[in-house]
Parts: structure tokens; C-alpha cells; sequence
């Protein structure tokens, strides 16, 4: 007689960033508090709900009087000018500078959560300016602020002068209207100007260490909560967290170099290289692994995410957007995972797919809800995101350049960048390089595309389930059945991210666009959860690299195939997006084009 009994789970002990074994896929109560997809959602909603009972109950002062008057002097110029007018310009950088994070307890936090500084030559200065040297910088800034606060002083009044003239004509004179928006497009560069100079301007001297000692004592206190209740030692965990979190801090510091930043070479980047090399040479420290957790971070981090994709600025580039996000996209995906199987024939379908999703939709984010969803090995994943970074840091500074070189629309250029930049922040960067106008669409671009990574999940989860694995399945996986088995590789993290998108939009629309920017975007976001959202990045990419052997990686560059798999991929995504951003923004709708 055979004793021998079917394996409960695939993965062995200590497999996974959580080291948790399944219990054949069936859900229970403990999960909720077993699982690290839940905790992941738990921790974020936890970050959540914090964000909003400090930010939400603090408006700034005169907020709602603010921005009643304001609108209605850009509605009113609105319907008079054929053009942005100098009062229109006025009344919405009223509204710009309504920001809850502007107020002192917001400025309190971004101290005792904030990154390293910027710095040139000297890297101490990432952590720690003394006042004369503060002193010096403000005094040579000082001068350039100045001579640009004086610039847009005249840029002013000629703006004015020649306003007034088509103001005069009742805006009937298309010659004077002309001239009138071209002085008044000088102004307004001329006081972009002079904000960057005033910012170089005040500068304060400051010590980060220990509010960076007292941030990474906090986050392993939060993380080390959920490993416990999870079943490994708190303590060993916190232990290693110190290192990891080190890690985070210098690759933040290199980033911050002025260089570094100029070239659009991120934290992402230099936190895998860290961990690379330490992981490559003397090796990741036993005493560092049980805090070696990227599943964790990520997944937490993406929960965070889903706060920053508000439906009502989906809403603001329309059907455009949508076409251009939602149809490119898994056209693109589907396109190149084919094309990996049937014409290159890349072995491993996971890795196949973990590539091709991480390119088309959204990088890193796409292809970790991906990777859980077809359970691709921790290398195929770490393949991927390198070959998404490197990538990205090229394209968000060769792009900008080729579309200013062929005089390409913004409008045109910044979705044709949202569409194909991996990054989020790299899009940024990108658009912000062209133009307000390219940074908008670009930025709302991708996070119309954001949108599709939980539905890229489930379509994964339902594909391998029922297609990819139905033959050799496992034996728990019969006994859980189609539905049971897609639940099981379902990444349920997702949920917290879709539910945060929900929330935060319902809330959004609620208090309306104008309160919205200002206690939403500019409050709970960039005050607190997308602070947060970027340390959980680094520690994430941080443990990557940590966790990463370039021997176990070898065999998956065999032929070159992955990276022939992301370069055409990318080249069809460019071509596709390009062509469908044209159609649908200068032929199907120019009417939307023509208003943002």
C-alpha cells in the first residue's frame, strides 16, 4: 500500500518574502491575519485612515472663501477672454497654493518622515546643513531670485499693457488677442522662474539623522507587528529591518545627488544596485534575511497606491485617455506575450508574462500584482523590474528630447509618455521637463493605466487557472475547483488597492475638486501617503537586490531572449500608443483636446 500523501503545497517552507506555507488554497478565517496579502492591506488602511483623521479636520485658514471667490473670477474671465487672462492666472495660483501641506503640523510630519536632502559635492549635506552654510547658499541664491523676481516684474507689465489692448477691443481683434496670450505665456515662464529661484533661496539648515533614526525605529515597529502575528520572531526581524532600512536611506541620499537626479537615475535604481552588490560579493548577512521582505513592502506600498488613482481626474482627460490607456494597453500585453511564446519561445510562461505586463501596463507595480497572480519565481521578477528600471531612467529623459526636437503637440507628447513610461514618477519628471500641459496629461495618462493593475491580476489569476496549469494542476488544486484555484492566485492585496481608489475618489468627489486638491492630492496624498508609499518602494527594490544572485539569474538572459522580449514589446508599445494618442486626442476629439 502507498503512503505516500500529495504535497499540500507547492512552495517549501521559508519560500515566498513571507515564508508562509499554503494550506492547499482554502480560505479561512486566520487568514486575515495569517496571510501577508491582508496584512499588507491592513497596514495600509491603517496609514489611510491616519492620513485622513490628521489631514482632513485642518483645513487651511479661509479655504472655502478662497476658492469661492477665485472661481468665480475664472469663470466669469473664462466666458469673457478667448484666452487665459492675467485675472484668471491670478485667481487659479490662488487656488495652486491652497494646500493643507502647507500648514505647520503637515511641515511637522514631512521632518520626521522626510527623505535626505539634495546635495552637489559634498554627500554629508544629504543628511545635515549647518546655518552657515545655509547662510552662504541663501546669500548666492539670493541674488539670482532677485534678478528673476525683477524679470517677471517687467514680463507684468507688458503682459498687462498688451491685455489691456485686446481687452479695449472687446477680444474681437485676433491680432491683439495674439499678442496679448504670447505676453502673457512670457510671464507666466518668467514667474515659473522666479518660484524655482525663491525655492533655492530659502534655505534652512537642518539635521535629518535622527528624525531618519526615529522614521526606520517606527517602520519596524509597523512591519514587525504583522511578521509576528504572522508567526516569525519580531525581533529578529527588527534586527535586520536596521540594515535594510540603511540601505533605503543611502540609496535615497545618491539619488539626491544633482547629477544623479539630472539624469533621472531614482532610488529604485540605486537601491537594487546596492543590494546587488552586497548580496554578489561578501553576501546578504544572515542576521539581514528575515527582514528581507519585498512582497511585503511592495504590496503595502501598492494599497497606498490606490489612494492616488481618483476617478474624478481619470474623468478630466475623458475618453481620450481612457482609449489610450485602457485599449493600447492589453493589446500590447497580449501582443508581446504571444510574441515571447510563439516566435522568441521563452521557456518559462511566468517569466514571459511577468515581462510583458510589467512593460505594458505600469513596471514595477504591474508585474509584482502579476507575478503573485501566476506564482513567478522571485528571479523573473527581479529580471523584470531591472530591465523595467533601466529602461524607464532611459526613456523619461530621451523622450522630453525627441518630442521638443520635432515639435510635437505637449498634448500629444505627455500621453504618448504616460502610455509608455513604466514609472509613475518618471512620467512625471518627464512631463514636467516639457510643460504644465505635458505633465498633466502625462501624469493623468498613467493613472488612467494604474487602474488596470488589479484587472490585470484577475485576468492572469483566470488565464493560468484555467488555461495554463489546468493539465498538470496540482492535487489541492481539483479539489479547489476552477474558482477556488483563481481565488488562490488571486494576489488579494489587490482588493485593498482597488478598495483605497474607491474610498479615496468617493471622498473626493464628495468635498468637490477645488476642497479636493486641496486636502486630498495636496493634504492626505503627498502629505502623508505617498511618503510613505515611496519608503515602502525602497525597501522593497532594497530587499530585490539583497535577495537577488546574478547566478540564479543567468540562466534566464540564455540567448538574450528577455531582453529581446522587452525591447520589441516596448518598440510596439511606443508605435501603438503614439498612433492612438494622435487619433484619438487630434481627430476623434479635438474639442477635449482644445480645453485642457
Amino acid at each position: 500500500m502507498d503512503t505516500k500523501q500529495p504535497p499540500k503545497s507547492s512552495a517549501e517552507p521559508g519560500e515566498g518574502s513571507a515564508g508562509v506555507v499554503e494550506d492547499e488554497g482554502r480560505p479561512r478565517l486566520s487568514d486575515l491575519w495569517k496571510k501577508e496579502d491582508w496584512w499588507a492591506i491592513w497596514l495600509g488602511f491603517a496609514l489611510v485612515a491616519a492620513g485622513a483623521l490628521i489631514f482632513l479636520p485642518r483645513p487651511p485658514e479661509g479655504m472655502e472663501r478662497k476658492i469661492e471667490e477665485s472661481s468665480a473670477v475664472l469663470e466669469s474671465e473664462s466666458d469673457t477672454a478667448p484666452f487665459r487672462t492675467i485675472p484668471w492666472y491670478r485667481a487659479n495660483d490662488v487656488q495652486a497654493g491652497l494646500k493643507a501641506t502647507s500648514q505647520g503640523f503637515a511641515k511637522t510630519i514631512a521632518r520626521w518622515t522626510g527623505k535626505p536632502h539634495g546635495w552637489k559635492e559634498n554627500p554629508l549635506e544629504s543628511f545635515a546643513l549647518s546655518r552657515e552654510e545655509a547662510a552662504v547658499r541663501e546669500a548666492a541664491a539670493g541674488e539670482k531670485y532677485e534678478a528673476a523676481r525683477a524679470q517677471t516684474v517687467d514680463r507684468l507689465a507688458a503682459a498687462q499693457v498688451a491685455e489691456d489692448a485686446a481687452r479695449a477691443a472687446d477680444f474681437g481683434d485676433d491680432e491683439l488677442n495674439q499678442a496679448a496670450r504670447a505676453s502673457i505665456t512670457e510671464w507666466r515662464a518668467a514667474r515659473g522662474a522666479e518660484s524655482n529661484a525663491r525655492k533655492k533661496a530659502g534655505v534652512d539648515a537642518y539635521n535629518q539623522v535622527p528624525y531618519l533614526v526615529a522614521l526606520g525605529a517606527m517602520l519596524a515597529v509597523f512591519f514587525g507587528i504583522g511578521m509576528r502575528v504572522m508567526g516569525h520572531s519580531f525581533w529578529r526581524f527588527t534586527g535586520g529591518f536596521a540594515f535594510v532600512f540603511a540601505l533605503a536611506v543611502i540609496s535615497y541620499a545618491i539619488a539626491a545627488q544633482s547629477t544623479m537626479n539630472a539624469y533621472g537615475i531614482g532610488y529604485a535604481a540605486w537601491a537594487i544596485i546596492l543590494g546587488l552588490l552586497i548580496s554578489n560579493t561578501v553576501g546578504t548577512p544572515k542576521w539581514v534575511k528575515p527582514a528581507v521582505q519585498t512582497e511585503f513592502y511592495i504590496k503595502t506600498g501598492l494599497v497606498l497606491l490606490g489612494v492616488e488613482i481618483l476617478f474624478g481626474k481619470i474623468l478630466t482627460i475623458g475618453i481620450p485617455g481612457i482609449f489610450v490607456a485602457w485599449v493600447v494597453t492589453p493589446i500590447v500585453l497580449v501582443s508581446t506575450y504571444l510574441f515571447g511564446q510563439k516566435i522568441l519561445r521563452i521557456p518559462s510562461k511566468t517569466l514571459n508574462v511577468t515581462i510583458s505586463a510589467d512593460m505594458s501596463v505600469c513596471g514595477v507595480s504591474a508585474a509584482i500584482a502579476t507575478a503573485a497572480a501566476c506564482k513567478a519565481k522571485k528571479e523573473e521578477l527581479t529580471l523584470a523590474v531591472g530591465m523595467s528600471l533601466v529602461f524607464t531612467s532611459i526613456m523619461m529623459i530621451v523622450m522630453p528630447n525627441i518630442i521638443r526636437a520635432t515639435g510635437m503637440p505637449h498634448v500629444l507628447g505627455g500621453a504618448w509618455m504616460g502610455g509608455t513610461i513604466d514609472a509613475t514618477g518618471a512620467v512625471a519628471a518627464a512631463g514636467a521637463f516639457l510643460s504644465d500641459k505635458a505633465l498633466h496629461v502625462a501624469a493623468t495618462i498613467k493613472m488612467i493605466q494604474n487602474v488596470l493593475i488589479g484587472v490585470i491580476a484577475f485576468c492572469v489569476a483566470v488565464y493560468w487557472a484555467a488555461r495554463i496549469e489546468r493539465q498538470n494542476a496540482p492535487p489541492d488544486a481539483e479539489k479547489r475547483g476552477l474558482v477556488g484555484e483563481v481565488w488562490y492566485r488571486f494576489p488579494k492585496f489587490v482588493l485593498g488597492f482597488i478598495l483605497a481608489s474607491i474610498l479615496a475618489s468617493l471622498v473626493y468627489e464628495s468635498m468637490g475638486s477645488d476642497v479636493g486638491y486641496t486636502m486630498i492630492d495636496n493634504g492626505v496624498i503627498r502629505g502623508f501617503t505617498k511618503t510613505f508609499r515611496g519608503w515602502f518602494f525602497c525597501l522593497a527594490f532594497v530587499s530585490i537586490g539583497l535577495a537577488t544572485d546574478f547566478r540564479a539569474l543567468r540562466k534566464y538572459f540564455k540567448g538574450g531572449k528577455p531582453l529581446i522580449l522587452y525591447v520589441c514589446g516596448q518598440s510596439f508599445n511606443l508605435l501603438l500608443t503614439l498612433t492612438m494618442a494622435y487619433i484619438m486626442f487630434f481627430l476623434v476629439f479635438p474639442e477635449i483636446t482644445a480645453k485642457i
